[in-house]
């Protein structure tokens, strides 16, 4: 283990004697990274950042209590880990004929979670509950990334500011924020906090032009009660994960990687390892006969 910052890093990047590297991290990070190891076409792998959709279909609302099973899926979905994770599936695309329902019932619910120390005893087991953001400089970004998106005219739904009750701590309330896809930075930044920015659409078709319509493609989540659906959706999303009714489950048995910014390669399962392996081949000639392929002239020895 090698502690330090983007010094230490690059000088791996680069070493000669590594042989593979597989970096985490953000997409500018991530293309130091592979600039540094091309100079000696090393294997890189790299797991980058996210902008994944959740697309909630308008068959989730046949019952109050399905209705309610969706809504919980987009709030683990973008405010578990306090959004920092870079799967967090934190553009909702919700239908137009039951955003209005649906979107009442997700403000309420995202007001509600409860805000808590992680080192108070008392709650560090706690589920359902957010913390604050990593540090310092994490909380600015996120501030100006949504302080940005309100004064462009994004909708507040839920949240949008420090909680008054937190005045210590880098706390920032479960925000929602109601936006125009090709109008707000938000809907395409990695915001990497609890921000959830939502837009409707009118039928499948928008709805996957939506989801793909982004540079990066790590994973997406779809909500619907029509399996055949699920797969079609599923199977036309440009990411490397799809969560079909749920959002953030992860095996270690399962690949891990996306497309396009979200990174090169895959981690964990048989293709995790895989990545770290070099292939050879060995052909052995066992035939007893020539080659047969020239016409070779008689030994005169």
């Amino acid at each position: 283990m090698l502690p330090g910052g983007g010094a230490v890093g690059a000088w791996l990047a680069a070493h000669p004697r590594v042989d593979k590297v597989a970096f985490t991290g953000s997409e500018r990070s991530g293309v130091a990274v592979a600039a540094a190891a091309a100079r000696d076409v090393r294997n890189v792998s790299l797991e980058l950042g996210g902008k994944s959709a959740v697309v909630v279909f308008d068959d989730v609302a046949a019952s109050d209590a399905e209705l309610d099973k969706a809504v919980e899926w987009v709030l683990f979905g973008c405010f578990w880990t306090n959004g920092q994770i870079c799967s967090a599936t934190s553009r909702l695309l919700i239908h137009e004929k039951i955003a209005p329902a649906f979107l009442r019932r997700l403000a309420a619910c995202a007001k509600a979670i409860p805000l808590c120390d992680p080192l108070d005893a008392a709650t560090a087991d706690a589920t359902g509950v957010l913390g604050p953001v990593v540090s310092k400089a994490q909380y600015d970004k996120v501030v100006h990334l949504v302080n940005e998106a309100i004064a462009d005219g994004a909708r507040v739904l839920a949240g949008g500011r420090r909680p008054p009750s937190k005045p210590k701590g880098y706390y920032i309330e479960p925000t929602v924020l109601q936006v125009e896809p090709s109008r707000h930075a938000i809907w395409r930044t990695e915001v990497f906090g609890p921000v959830l920015s939502v837009a409707t659409f009118r039928d499948e078709a928008e709805a996957i032009a939506l989801a793909n319509g982004t540079a990066f493609g790590l994973a997406a989540a779809i909500l619907t009660a029509d399996a055949a659906r699920g797969t079609r959706v599923a199977e036309a999303m440009e990411a490397g994960i799809v969560w079909v009714q749920c959002s953030q489950p992860c095996f270690c048995q399962a690949p891990w990687g996306g497309v396009k910014r979200s990174g090169i390669g895959r981690e964990l399962g048989t293709f995790g390892i895989d990545g770290f392996l070099e292939p050879k081949q060995v052909t052995t000639y066992v035939s007893k006969n020539p080659l047969g392929w020239y016409t070779l002239p008689k030994s005169r020895l």
